[in-house]
């Protein structure tokens, strides 16, 4: 599992659409959202699941 502190994912909606750009692009990557502690944790290709989470508008930070 890679990782991300996403600092600006402070609601759940920004969750949710953190998980709708994740279905969309990566549907088969493992997405699990921790959103008290900013984290987003994905099985999968870490570059592509940064960009994913890039293009939905959200800052990621390897963790």
């Amino acid at each position: 599992m890679q990782n991300f502190i996403v600092n600006d994912m402070s609601c759940g909606h920004c969750v949710a659409t953190i998980r709708k750009a994740f279905a969309q692009t990566m549907p088969d990557a493992d997405v699990k959202i921790d959103l008290p502690r900013h984290l987003v944790s994905v099985k999968g290709d870490a570059a592509r699941a940064a960009e994913v989470i890039r293009e939905a508008g959200y800052t990621p930070e390897a963790s």
